[in-house]
């Protein structure tokens, strides 16, 4: 297997008619998502990320890691999107798992402390996805991400 250093390497490496799927969901973070974050690989994942030209500062794990917002990945039965907005704003959670519930799908939703798993192919929301994905600016993440670290010291 070739190493995958792009988006586009990632979403190539993954099998049809997974990849397919994987685009939808890309495609609806891409139209939901405000300016100022960039999508790049991350974490050996497709990741949209507030820059470094934008926040110097980056991610407090390592020196000249940006400040990762959104990840998705294909894995091998379900695709997987970390969101760490709803992670850190329980009212966006509460909205995001209610919005999921009222769309009437046979399974219930299954969730991680970030991470939102889609496991049927028939019951991944792409319009809440993006919805979901528009509801926190680049900016609002600085100051949620802070303010958690502050929190934290």
């Amino acid at each position: 297997m070739a190493e995958i250093k792009t988006v586009s390497d990632y979403i190539d490496s993954t099998p049809e008619p997974r990849r397919g799927l994987l685009i939808q969901i890309a495609d609806s973070v891409r139209q939901g998502i405000p300016s100022g974050f960039e999508e790049c690989l991350s974490y050996k994942m497709i990741g949209w990320v507030v820059p470094l030209s934008l926040y110097p500062k980056g991610y407090h794990t390592g020196k000249g890691l940006p400040l990762p917002f959104i990840n998705l990945a294909a894995q091998s039965s379900y695709f997987a999107l970390y969101h760490s907005g709803i992670y850190a704003d329980k009212q966006l959670f509460n909205w995001f798992t209610g919005e999921y519930e009222s769309l009437g799908y046979r399974h219930k939703i299954n969730m991680g402390k970030s991470c939102i798993r889609f496991k049927y192919p028939d019951e991944i929301p792409f319009k809440l996805i993006e919805e979901l994905s528009s509801k926190i600016t680049a900016e609002q993440w600085i100051n949620i991400y802070e303010k958690t670290m502050n929190n934290r010291r």
